[in-house]
């Protein structure tokens, strides 16, 4: 089991606003299978790193633009199902008014070697994957190296936010590293606040 990773450059919209952003893109499997992490801009660089293996799942971290953007596209290419929290369905039509809502993803749910861990705050529904066989966990925009992610947008919540951080991350191993939506990797160790 392994860690592969790529970063697609693209925008995020929301509240009328655009911004340029660079997106981490995480796809966990062995040879044979893996999962993709969030579906950003471009669905060739993501196939690039996914390489012949059998995609089983893609797995959404939240439903904001810079994080959907090609889910649907890579869902078809792929023919692997789409997983969102059901609490970003609001933030699902912004992107994607047209198209299906994802499966649901919930809280303490598996897939293959992650764990759901649902943490709003960022977003409604806004999960984080915990990979313990792994040591690390995937953030999305939850958590980021000096901090939790941006509040300051439609839907999301500051307090909520560090409250998800406090029960849900910072009680994982201190040394579990927290692989990002956006920008380096920490550890938990390093975050705690």
């Amino acid at each position: 089991m392994r860690v592969d990773h790529a970063v697609t450059h693209g925008t995020f919209s929301l509240d009328g606003e655009t911004f340029d952003v660079d997106n981490n893109v995480w796809v966990v499997g062995d040879d044979q299978e893996c999962v993709v992490i969030d579906a950003p801009h471009d669905v060739r660089v993501i196939l690039d790193v996914v390489g012949a293996r059998k995609v089983t799942a893609i797995v959404l971290t939240h439903a904001h633009d810079d994080h959907v953007r090609v889910a649907p596209e890579l869902a078809r290419q792929t023919g692997a199902p789409l997983l969102l929290h059901p609490a970003d369905e609001v933030l699902w039509k912004l992107t994607h008014p047209s198209e299906p809502m994802p499966a649901p993803l919930h809280d303490g749910q598996e897939i293959g070697p992650l764990r759901v861990l649902h943490t709003p705050g960022h977003a409604p529904g806004a999960v984080c994957l915990y990979a313990p066989s792994l040591e690390c966990v995937f953030t999305g925009d939850t958590l980021f190296q000096g901090g939790p992610g941006a509040t300051g947008r439609s839907y999301s919540d500051k307090p909520t936010i560090e409250r998800s951080i406090k029960d849900r991350l910072l009680t994982l191993p201190p040394a579990t590293v927290v692989h990002t939506g956006h920008g380096a990797d920490t550890t938990i160790g390093d975050e705690i606040f």
